[in-house]
């Protein structure tokens, strides 16, 4: 674990801007709430039950009351938190063979009732991932363990059906969907947990903070747990609220209201910067902005008309106007900070006539209107977005207006975070595959692992393959990826990988995120790691 003095230090290379107001140190403004943090989130969450969590905000909520096995720290550099030690092959957790994993528990750790958090818990955990009747979001590396054993209390042994490399990063790890473990000694009765009492209250967590009470469409509050096993929290409370509208958050922190604007969006950049008495925190995470292609519907299973979109949107264009100068233009997924990178691959360029070339070659011809049709029938899509983040309205009126000068009607359509990012099973627009197209922002997990996205076996509710994008030459990359643990055979495969993408197109990359958090310049020891902010909770003060 770092040290409070050493995740300070690490935040001060994720700084992109300072206050203008100088605070002593030891010292705080008159209008702040000593060891009460006041968090803004642009959605009420749809439950607290950390293996339902299908947002970003929800994953950042339930990780106050909750832990995993490993988090990361604030470099992306795996960290153990109820295992004892992150695995490896050099200290005999991962075996030869890539087909064992072994994990030590730590002693000590209770729940907030006082049972043990044991080996139990864990295997519970994973068997409700994996049963069909819950509505788990993703079993992306779950579905590859094959039995569980626990020789004690405190110890695991993983099984899998096949070497996975990205294994320990993904098990109740931080990966592109980050599970946490819960107590079976609560859960275990329930035949499934869509819809029970402890997802509207968790009366049991083993985090640094318990649940108090959720006041719905105002606010979640908790209260530190003076029995989490890393200490005593230095906050004594936090109050999470809804605040729905992004321009209201930044009204709130600029007049004190709120410490914490958790992820706003980029289109708040210029107030943000602006405010005398906060400061934005940059983290750089593998995450993107883009649009989503629903490769099951039918015109947009032709490669040639998802090369005709991805021609007609000026990624540049969209990169400089949305987001102020501060992010990069992607060429695919992976962004050029990571290890797997490869600055050879070019994306689509943006060219309109050659745009229009394409729909022509797969049948599409102007009419009249200048609107393509093809058997008599128009070329209309259904775009999807969030309510909550301003950039995105934005950036969907943008795609708009350039899909239709190259014949293409789109109409968008706005939906509220928990019911666009639900489980299939709950209705979900994304993962029901209910668009056609879908601008959202994504953040995977610290491996360089995207297989949840594109591969044919992980539709949902298995993983996150929403285009529903199906390619042999993909899974046979991916496997390779996936198979071995070495870095350079699994770089060149994510080299195949990612020019793989920039052949088919089922997702357009606009830029790379760099994630702006804003912060009361009173807000100390908040260091998120590129997956989630509340990683290091307890460690936080004000």
């Amino acid at each position: 674990m770092k040290s409070p003095a050493a995740l300070l230090l690490a935040i001060a290379l994720f700084l992109g801007g300072c206050s203008k107001t100088a605070v002593v140190a030891g010292q705080r403004h008159p209008w702040t709430q000593a060891g009460t943090l006041r968090i803004a989130v642009s959605e009420e969450p749809k439950n607290l039950n950390p293996l339902l969590a299908g947002t970003t905000i929800e994953i950042f909520i339930d990780r106050f009351m909750f832990e995993p096995l490993l988090s990361a720290d604030a470099h992306g550099n795996p960290v153990p938190m109820l295992a004892a030690a992150v695995p490896t092959q050099e200290n005999g957790g991962i075996s030869h063979d890539g087909l064992t994993i072994r994990y030590r528990l730590r002693t000590g750790v209770h729940w907030s009732d006082g049972v043990s958090v044991t080996a139990r818990d864990v295997i519970w955990s994973w068997q409700a991932i994996e049963n069909p009747n819950n509505d788990a979001v993703s079993r992306h590396g779950y579905d590859d363990v094959r039995a569980i054993d626990a020789p004690d209390p405190h110890t695991l042994v993983v099984r899998l059906k096949r070497p996975f490399s990205p294994f320990v990063n993904t098990f109740f790890a931080e990966s592109d969907q980050p599970y946490e473990v819960l107590p079976a000694h609560v859960l275990a009765k329930y035949p499934d947990i869509n819809r029970i009492p402890f997802n509207a209250g968790p009366s049991v967590g083993d985090g640094p903070f318990k649940f108090v009470r959720w006041q719905r469409g105002d606010r979640i509050v908790l209260e530190a747990s003076p029995t989490f096993f890393a200490g005593r929290p230095r906050l004594h409370r936090i109050v999470i609220e809804f605040i729905p509208n992004e321009e209201s958050s930044v009204s709130l922190l600029a007049t004190h209201a709120i410490d914490y604007i958790h992820e706003p969006s980029i289109q708040m950049y210029p107030r943000l910067s602006a405010l005398p008495d906060a400061h934005i925190v940059w983290v750089n995470v593998n995450g993107f902005e883009g649009v989503e292609l629903n490769c099951s519907h039918e015109a947009l299973s032709d490669s040639r008309v998802r090369e005709a979109i991805a021609a007609a949107l000026d990624k540049g264009a969209l990169t400089r106007q949305l987001t102020y100068g501060q992010e990069t233009i992607a060429t695919e997924d992976l962004p050029n900070w990571m290890w797997a990178f490869d600055p050879s691959v070019r994306a689509v360029p943006f060219d309109t006539a050659a745009a229009k070339a394409l729909l022509a070659r797969a049948g599409w011809i102007p009419g009249g209107d200048g609107m393509v049709r093809k058997n008599g029938h128009p070329l209309e899509l259904q775009l999807a977005t969030d309510t909550a983040s301003a950039t995105h309205r934005s950036e969907s009126v943008l795609i708009q207006a350039a899909l239709r000068r190259i014949g293409i009607s789109v109409n968008v359509k706005y939906y509220p975070f928990d019911i666009l990012y639900a489980p299939e099973g709950m209705g979900g627009i994304q993962h029901g595959g209910k668009y056609d197209l879908l601008v959202y922002t994504w953040y995977a997990g610290i491996d360089p692992d995207n297989s949840s996205e594109l591969t044919c076996n992980n539709f949902p509710p298995h993983g996150y393959n929403d285009p529903r994008y199906c390619s042999p030459l993909m899974d046979a990359a991916q496997t390779v990826a996936l198979a071995r643990y070495d870095r350079a055979t699994r770089k060149r495969a994510y080299s195949k990988i990612e020019g793989l993408l920039a052949a088919d197109n089922p997702i357009v990359f606009f830029w790379w995120q760099r994630q702006q958090q804003a912060i009361s310049s009173d807000f100390h020891g908040f260091a998120p790691n590129p997956v989630i902010e509340s990683w290091n909770a307890w460690q936080w003060n004000i």
